[in-house]
């Protein structure tokens, strides 16, 4: 990973762009759909989280890059904060719905590692994240930045 400089950094939390409410019930759809999941779900799979104090479930779609036998998730969004390493988590991935394991260092080394490899290999996470990208290297001060914005890396691990 490139070096990290002293120059101001400016906060890349999560962000909600016009109209993702809407965008997330039609992936959700799209997701669990037969024979559209395989394409879509290249890419994309959708995480059920349980509230840990509301109980409350929530579904969320989310860009994930296969990492040896794992699923690599980035995000800095508020839901992420009930997860914890061991948690089981159920997930539709691919149009059905399966169980993995989670682990999470939220550590700037980690973190930023996870969301580098993202990024370098996923171009719309990069640009939603705000991370620049160059010659397949992102800005460590972007990197940085997202970290301080609560960007962590979920790693996802089938059930043994």
């Amino acid at each position: 990973m490139p070096e990290m400089t002293d120059r101001t950094i400016e906060p890349h939390g999560a962000r909600a762009l016009p109209g993702q409410r809407a965008m997330n019930v039609l992936m959700r759809g799209v997701l669990a759909a037969p024979g559209l999941a395989h394409l879509a779900g290249k890419r994309l799979l959708v995480l059920y989280v349980i509230g840990r104090k509301s109980g409350k479930e929530y579904r969320i779609p989310v860009a994930y890059e296969r990492e040896g036998g794992e699923l690599l998730i980035g995000t800095s969004a508020r839901w992420a904060r009930n997860l914890r390493t061991g948690d089981i988590v159920t997930m539709r991935f691919l149009g059905k719905l399966v169980k993995m394991r989670v682990s999470m260092d939220v550590t700037e080394r980690a973190a930023t590692a996870d969301y580098a490899l993202i990024a370098s290999k996923n171009p719309a996470f990069a640009k939603f994240n705000r991370l620049t990208v160059t010659d397949g290297v992102v800005s460590a001060d972007d990197l940085r930045a997202a970290w301080a914005a609560g960007a962590r890396g979920i790693r996802l691990a089938p059930l043994r």
